[in-house]
C-alpha cells in the first residue's frame, strides 16, 4: 500500500505511464508546427500552436505528477517515450497549417480513444484522484480536438 492509502496502482500507473508518453510526444508534435508552420495564416497559427504547446507542457507536468502522487517513478526518457506512445511521427508533406491540424487532431483523438478505453478497462480499480484527474483531461482534450475539427470544416 502506498503512503495515500492506494492498495494496488499496477495498472492505473502503467496507464499513466503510456498517456504520460503520449502527451509528451504530443507536445513536441505541436512544438514542431509552432516552429515550422507556413503560409499566409503563419502568424495566427504560430501563435495558436504555441497556446497547445504550453497547455500540453502543464499537462505533461500534470500526469508525471500524478504518477508521483501514486508513488511511481516518471518516465523521462524520450526513447521511452517512443516506444511507450501510441502515437506515430510520420514526417507531413507540408508545412501549411491545415496539415498540422489534421495531424494533431488525429494524435487527440487517439488520445481521447486510449483515455475512454482505460477508464473503460479499469472502472474498479481507479483512486478517485486519478479517476477526477483523468476525466478532466479528457474534457480538455475533447475540447481541443473540437476546436481542432472546427479549423478544417
Amino acid at each position: 500500500m502506498n503512503t495515500i492509502g492506494i492498495k494496488d496502482n499496477t495498472k492505473v500507473t502503467k496507464f499513466l505511464t503510456v498517456l504520460l508518453a503520449d502527451e509528451f510526444v504530443l507536445y513536441m508534435k505541436t512544438r514542431n508546427a509552432h516552429w515550422n508552420v507556413e503560409g499566409p495564416d503563419f502568424h495566427t497559427m504560430h501563435i495558436y500552436f504555441e497556446q497547445q504547446y504550453n497547455e500540453l507542457a502543464l499537462i505533461v507536468d500534470e500526469v508525471a505528477e500524478r504518477l508521483r502522487k501514486l508513488d511511481h517513478y516518471a518516465t523521462a526518457s524520450l526513447t521511452d517515450y517512443l516506444k511507450l506512445t501510441h502515437l506515430s511521427e510520420k514526417p507531413l508533406e507540408k508545412n501549411d497549417s491545415l496539415s498540422f491540424i489534421q495531424a494533431l487532431l488525429s494524435d487527440y483523438e487517439s488520445i481521447i480513444i486510449y483515455i475512454r478505453e482505460q477508464l473503460e478497462a479499469l472502472e474498479n480499480q481507479l483512486d478517485k484522484g486519478t479517476d477526477d484527474f483523468i476525466t478532466g483531461l479528457l474534457e480538455q482534450h475533447e475540447k481541443t480536438a473540437w476546436m481542432l475539427r472546427a479549423h478544417l470544416k
